[in-house]
């Protein structure tokens, strides 16, 4: 069977992983939406299968409820995630529409099989409760559980070149630091801590107490400089739009516009930023499909004609796309 997989079977691993991003991830759904008809199932197939190892890996559903279960039976998890999606790299076939749907999806778009395993390797990092000393140590936990996603997305997009990818990294890199933000107090609650242990000591801020209110001015302080952090990434990630389709350079920019608008949220509620999820309401969203098809309009208008600006060197660089960067 190889890489192809039956016209009823696509359709029907296709149909679940729909209803996974629209269950787990409005706002990856929408933008989702603007990509052509191939490009966006096989996102929804890569999308099913991190959405559904992250979700094991926590023992939570779709990304919320997260519970406690014994360190034994995640490492167990943890394996069994591994031998599957080693499977799945070697092109054997699986009766999980999950681990299908990568299979196919791996195949279809020449991923390379390493990111897969690199996102697991990130996933292993919560399973062991990992501390992070420094903003380097965050940064490349970001890379793991998002930049590798926004490279396999990126070759699900056509993309191949270096400068891409790491374009790629980066746009998925602010996502996460973004998410680390707004999700301080959610992760406390289970013992995982991604803010760079040195930041919250010079905040006077002991890591057992993140949650505890006579610090949320301080932890505010710290939440703020973490996006600025995601800034210099955001800034970045544009400048791989001119590498995509017209269509894909639009779901991009719509996403990156959502997402900046979290961060921005988070800002603006400072020490009360933890108080309430934060959320991203429709207006503001639709507004992010608009700017979002300006931005894809210009890449494909008038950027992909012009030399891109250099990246800076001093963002946080994968090994592997370290040359010619």
């Amino acid at each position: 069977m190889g890489s192809q997989l039956k016209e009823a079977d696509q359709a029907r691993i296709v149909d679940t992983s729909r209803l996974i991003i629209q269950r787990g991830s409005k706002s990856f759904a929408v933008a989702a939406r603007l990509f052509d008809q191939e490009t966006r199932e096989n996102a929804y197939m890569l999308y099913a299968w991190c959405r559904h190892c992250d979700d094991v890996i926590d023992n939570q559903e779709l990304g919320f409820n997260s519970s406690p279960q014994p360190a034994e039976v995640t490492q167990a998890i943890l394996r069994e995630l591994r031998t599957k999606t080693q499977a799945a790299i070697d092109d054997e076939p699986s009766d999980d529409p999950v681990f299908e749907g990568l299979r196919y999806v791996l195949k279809r778009n020449e991923i390379p099989g390493s990111y897969a395993l690199q996102l697991l390797d990130g996933f292993a990092m919560d399973a062991e409760n990992h501390r992070y000393a420094t903003l380097d140590d965050t940064l490349q936990y970001c890379y793991y559980v998002a930049g590798v996603v926004g490279i396999m997305m990126a070759y699900v997009m056509g993309a191949r070149d270096t400068q891409a990818l790491q374009r790629a990294t980066d746009l998925g890199i602010a996502f996460q630091l973004t998410n680390i933000a707004r999700d301080v107090h959610e992760d406390a609650a289970v013992n995982r801590v991604y803010l760079p242990a040195d930041w919250l000591a010079e905040a006077g801020i002991p890591v057992g107490q993140i949650q505890q209110p006579e610090h949320a001015r301080a932890l505010a302080a710290v939440a703020e400089r973490l996006l600025n952090e995601a800034d210099r990434y955001y800034a970045s990630a544009p400048e791989g739009l001119r590498a995509l389709g017209f269509r894909s350079a639009w779901a991009v920019a719509a996403a990156q516009g959502v997402y900046r608008a979290i961060g921005q949220i988070v800002r603006e509620r400072g020490a009360t930023a933890w108080e309430e999820r934060v959320i991203v309401r429709k207006r503001r969203k639709l507004l992010g499909l608009v700017e979002g098809g300006f931005d894809a309009a210009r890449a494909a208008l008038v950027d992909r004609y012009m030399q891109p600006a250099p990246r800076d060197r001093n963002l946080w660089t994968a090994p592997q796309l370290r040359e010619n960067v």
